[in-house]
């Protein structure tokens, strides 16, 4: 008779479950749904290929080539003063390379020398100048895009392979045939020359000027005093045939307590859209992580002491002059007031096919003083307004408006009927000092992650259940070359790019 196997123990069966358990936590917190995403199509890259090719051609015609000297034959020559006068990629592309990031191509094209001769044959002694021409150019480079350790956008290696079909020496003088002769050595000289720096000039161009462009794409940046905003990478970007797509934290901090943020439960920003050059969707948890870190940063308190309101004869006043016709609170006629509003939730935002809506709750204390004792009126105030999101060159604007208004109190119902001749003037009182406080803060706007000299022009904004997406044009209000002269990191030995560690992790606020 076989032993009897072993029964399981119970405590390993408890740590089995709990590791079982823990799974699809660790899966959320691996795949963070994104707040802002943006996709640039073909047709973005596209114009991006003119500015690329513009700039390319900058950099070819900085190709140094030293001065040559030797012997053929009967021939002593020198060449120096070697410039490259002329490039013509007219066969160049650029597109997207799947799963990689970008692929750019020259075909069939032309690079046009001119260099100073010095020749000696027998006693005939020769000076002038030379055009050379490479013909059949042809340069392959595959750039490749993914997120570095700060959540920027890099251009992390690069392969480039370069040829060049035939190379041709022009010379002019009286020595003819013994030029020609000589053509064709001179010639191969300057293919060894000019081959092996073509590759190592475009990665330059890539790994080092073009990723300073990149630098300047806000990553954890403030907005203001008050909040900053957090636009990391989560992932490489997604590169397909057709777009590539970049999923960012979009998530809002108050600078002060730049841990305490809110989990991000909104649903997934989808872009569908292909037509225009770009297209930036934004989650409800973007503009929730904004109101909750303004929240928490206090800008949403305000007190309006008995200097600044009084209530006389129905009228309320406030310091700078207006005034709001009211009805006056029963029983405490020509009493004066001070009031503290406070909002005791932070806002929460919501969006439908048509629109965005913004809830917010507010703990409002009114307290009146009527000879000789203070008494206190406990108010909770439930607002519903609606959002205007609109785009200025790279900036994000929103305008509130308010739209529902609600008012009564947590302590009775007699008390809410009481508070009811209190509606008119305080809805008032928030459209005049509460909603222009908002809106002072949102109508600055929010830049979006795009590089410097770089705008959203045309831009249509559409509404989708839980996320809003703004299609758009870009426009360079600068060039490639004067951001990149601008912002050209200092020369010296290479430094280890963005080597400062992640900021301490979030503590979310449920």
């Amino acid at each position: 008779m076989s032993p009897a196997l072993p029964s399981p123990c119970p405590m390993n069966l408890t740590r089995l479950s709990a590791i079982f358990l823990l799974l699809p936590l660790v899966s959320m917190a691996t795949n963070e749904p994104p707040g802002c995403k943006i996709r640039v199509t073909s047709k973005g890259l596209e114009m991006l290929r003119q500015e690329t090719l513009k700039f390319v051609e900058e950099e070819l015609e900085n190709i140094t080539i030293p001065d040559l000297q030797g012997k053929e034959g009967r021939f002593q020559y020198s060449i120096k003063d070697v410039k490259i006068t002329e490039l013509n990629l007219t066969h160049a592309d650029l597109r997207f390379q799947p799963d990689l990031g970008l692929l750019f191509e020259v075909h069939n094209s032309s690079i046009t020398l001119n260099f100073q001769r010095h020749i000696l044959y027998w006693f005939f002694n020769d000076v002038g100048s030379i055009n050379a021409s490479a013909e059949g150019v042809n340069i392959h480079t595959a750039l490749q895009l993914s997120r570095d350790v700060v959540g920027r956008l890099k251009i992390s290696n690069i392969s480039c392979d370069a040829a060049i079909s035939k190379m041709r020496a022009k010379f002019s003088g009286t020595l003819g045939s013994p030029h020609e002769r000589l053509s064709l050595h001179l010639s191969n000289s300057l293919f060894f020359q000019l081959r092996p720096r073509i590759c190592p000039v475009l990665n330059h161009a890539g790994l080092v000027l073009m990723n300073s462009l990149l630098d300047t794409v806000p990553v954890r940046t403030p907005v203001d005093n008050y909040v900053g905003i957090d636009y990391s990478l989560l992932s490489d970007p997604e590169v397909t045939s057709a777009s590539l797509d970049m999923d960012f934290r979009g998530m809002f901090f108050d600078r002060h307590n730049e841990s305490d943020t809110i989990v991000n439960y909104a649903a997934m920003p989808v872009i569908r859209e292909f037509d225009r050059m770009v297209y930036l969707a934004l989650s409800e948890y973007f503009f929730d992580s904004g109101m909750y870190a303004y929240f928490q940063a206090g800008v949403f308190r305000m007190q309006i002491a008995r200097d600044r309101v009084g209530m006389a004869r129905g009228i309320a006043t406030l310091s700078d002059g207006s005034s709001l016709a009211t009805s006056r609170v029963p029983a405490v006629p020509r009493q004066p007031c001070g009031s503290v509003g406070e909002r005791r939730a932070p806002p929460r935002g919501s969006r439908s096919a048509v629109k965005y809506k913004l809830t917010i709750n507010i703990q409002h204390t009114l307290a009146i003083a009527p000879p000789p004792r203070l008494f206190q009126i406990a108010l909770l105030i439930e607002n519903k307004m609606n959002a205007k999101v609109s785009m200025k060159g790279k900036k994000l604007a929103i305008h509130m408006d308010l739209r529902r208004f609600r008012i009564y109190s947590n302590q009775s119902a007699l008390e809410s009927l009481a508070l009811i001749p209190l509606q008119g003037p305080l809805k008032t009182l928030l459209q005049l000092v509460v909603v222009p406080i908002i809106n002072d803060r949102t109508k600055k706007g929010v830049q979006i992650p795009l590089p410097e000299g770089m705008d959203f022009t045309e831009e249509v904004v559409q509404y989708h259940t839980g996320f809003i997406t703004i299609g758009a044009n870009l426009h360079f209000s600068k060039g490639l070359r004067e951001v990149i002269e601008k912002n050209r990191p200092p020369p010296g030995p290479a430094r280890a790019p963005h080597a400062s560690p992640h900021p301490p992790p979030p503590h979310h606020a449920f």
